[in-house]
């Protein structure tokens, strides 16, 4: 099997990019020994204090993202990072070529019930006549990201990465510690049967998406013909692993409750990387109304609404949108 490094080289990746995910790829392996080693290591549960959007963080959380913070401010290839889990950006070297944004642990809620959760990165060219403390330079559409990727810590600890030239799986070998490829240039089914939504949520979203998934509901004497299956994780690196492993359509779209939050993901952490690997494995990622990657964001912690996956599928939902307009 292709070990990661002889991927990214086949890809065109320069040397201190591959260096740099190398890097990333490090704090995520002890992460994963770290979530496997659970309760025997006390490292489930939660901590007596809040996140910067106001969410009891989990002790792994908070492990997670110390662990990811140093070992990139430590390695020499970063200007400055964003995490979910920080108010600010955090400088590290002035002379690094990247800026890397991430969620140190997706789906945390589900630490404690041994379910999938995951580490989601993306990595942009750091603007070199900025200062590392300044949040502006996160400021890019998501077109401009060099890589993107997440580590999923489930049964076997797998990397789902792209640098533009294809969205690829890797293995972790444990025997010797090194991601191997797996599956190369995924392609995510333009047509599915399978949904990934919060139906908890139902009351509050807009009407074209209550006329969506109504449709859906209705099955082959619907308007969309053909029976769905429901599929929730409850974790955004579960269920995008799914779809592109064999397709559907994942949303989060916008809700009344807080008419200030555009969503519930982050664009940075979370709506931006996910789309650059669907739109490399041949999907589609949209709010329902624009092009995620498009977005030119406004600050750090911007949330977005989000609908992904099969082509098709998400053409279909995009276009109760255009329908409403």
């Amino acid at each position: 099997m292709k070990r990661l490094n002889s991927q990214l080289q086949e890809d065109g990746a320069p040397l201190e990019l591959i260096l740099l995910i190398r890097t990333l790829l490090a704090g995520c392996k002890e992460i994963s020994f770290r979530v496997g080693q659970g309760e025997l290591a006390g490292v489930l549960g939660s901590t007596l204090s809040d996140n910067v959007h106001g969410e009891r963080q989990k002790k792994l959380d908070v492990i997670s993202n110390q662990i990811i913070k140093d070992i990139l401010k430590e390695s020499g290839y970063v200007k400055a990072i964003s995490s979910e889990e920080e108010d600010d950006v955090v400088p590290c070297h002035p002379e690094g070529k990247y800026l890397v944004s991430f969620d140190p642990l997706d789906g945390s809620s589900n630490t404690d019930i041994n379910s999938l959760i995951g580490t989601i990165f993306s990595i942009l060219h750091a603007p070199q006549w900025m200062e590392p403390d300044d949040p502006s330079a996160f400021l890019q559409p998501g077109t401009q990201m060099v890589a993107a990727g997440y580590v999923l810590y489930g049964p076997s600890t797998m990397l789902v990465l792209t640098t533009g030239r294809g969205t690829h799986i890797y293995t972790l070998d444990k025997t010797h510690g090194g991601f191997l490829l797996t599956k190369d240039n995924v392609q995510v089914p333009e047509d599915t049967k399978e949904f990934a939504i919060n139906m908890s949520n139902q009351r509050h979203w807009e009407p074209p998406v209550q006329e969506y998934v109504s449709d859906l509901l209705a099955g082959e004497t619907g308007p969309r013909g053909k029976n769905y299956n429901m599929r929730w994780v409850a974790a955004m690196v579960g269920d995008i692993h799914r779809l592109l492993c064999r397709g559907g359509i994942f949303a989060y779209p916008y809700d009344n409750r807080d008419p200030k939050k555009a969503g519930k993901l982050r664009l940075l952490y979370e709506a931006n990387p996910m789309s650059f690997l669907m739109e490399q494995a041949g999907g589609m990622a949209s709010t329902g109304q624009k092009r995620i990657m498009e977005i030119m964001p406004k600050e750090i912690h911007q949330r977005v609404p989000v609908v992904m996956g099969s082509k098709n599928e998400v053409e279909a939902m995009v276009a109760y949108y255009d329908k409403a307009e």
